[in-house]
């Protein structure tokens, strides 16, 4: 695919080989990442993810050799040079390369590359969706106070579960039985014109579009409540939709077999989201059509 790539004060149009066998992020996963949006030159809540960025390294025990600001136009710098047509991810890393005593990361050896590069918006359809027997992991268990990638592989067994059985995403629950997220995004849902969403509990990553969808909606004087959700009241949710980096505001239209149309409240939060990320975010001169 099409990317640039920054690392050690040089821009690339091919991916540069940063770590070996012996590094601390290659056999013990001291790597974090965060995950931004550009699209036809609008990069919404950017600021955001480069501050993210920086605190997870915190949270994982490294010494960030970059600030947000320096993240931030980094990353202006990259969509810039690919255009304002682009479609594109945006993924500052940090990453440690040193042990003390093996086990334990140096802050010191901490290092950091930017990745970007084309990844279409996904189309506003719906998707299938099931609920996996794996579980987001509690605080004390896991660092999920960080955007780290050791938290991923669990993910993707359940979204590997679920395709499995026919399905094309999974929902995990908590430690305690309650919905947690999708696998790999936040997780709302509609009920008698609510708007209801997992509450941050410290076992999965309230996502910066999850933030910014609800504070959209409660703004439009839609009721946003933010509660512990039991898996059996997806079975009767009117709406089922996913806030996430990767896709925005996408529609379920089918959990567990139960058909279900792409409704109101989902639409509404997707129009409102992506009306205000041209109106507030609009980094690089509209193309004209």
């Amino acid at each position: 695919m099409a990317g640039v790539y920054w690392y050690a004060g040089n821009w690339s149009t091919e991916e540069p080989k940063v770590i070996g066998p012996m590094d601390h992020a290659f056999w013990l996963g001291s790597v974090i990442f965060d995950g931004g949006r550009s699209f036809g030159g609008v990069a919404p809540d950017l600021d955001l993810h480069c501050a993210r960025a920086v605190q997870s390294a915190r949270n994982m025990l490294m010494k960030p050799t970059k600030t947000p600001a320096e993240i931030e136009e980094l990353c202006r710098e990259g969509i810039r040079r690919m255009g304002p047509q682009a479609e594109l991810y945006i993924r500052p890393m940090f990453f440690v390369r040193k042990g003390l005593g093996a086990a334990r990361p140096d802050p010191d050896s901490t290092d950091f590359i930017l990745a970007i590069y084309d990844s279409p918006l996904p189309e506003y359809k719906g998707f299938s969706a099931c609920l996996a027997p794996q579980r987001r992991p509690a605080p004390d268990q896991a660092p999920t106070d960080a955007k780290a990638a050791c938290l991923y592989p669990n993910g993707s067994r359940a979204a590997a579960f679920a395709h499995d059985k026919g399905f094309e995403a999974a929902v995990v629950c908590d430690p305690i039985g309650h919905v947690a997220e999708f696998a790999h995004a936040n997780l709302m849902f509609a009920k008698d014109g609510k708007v209801i969403t997992p509450a941050v509990n410290g076992t999965f990553l309230a996502g910066i579009t999850r933030g910014r969808v609800i504070a959209l909606l409660r703004e439009a004087g839609v009721t946003v409540e933010e509660r512990a959700v039991k898996p059996e009241e997806l079975e009767t949710a009117d709406e089922i939709f996913s806030t996430g980096n990767y896709g925005k505001v996408l529609p379920c239209s089918n959990w567990q077999g139960r058909a279900m149309q792409p409704g109101p409240l989902c639409q509404k939060a997707r129009t409102l989201y992506f009306d205000w990320a041209e109106a507030k975010w609009r980094i690089l001169p509209k193309v004209a059509a």
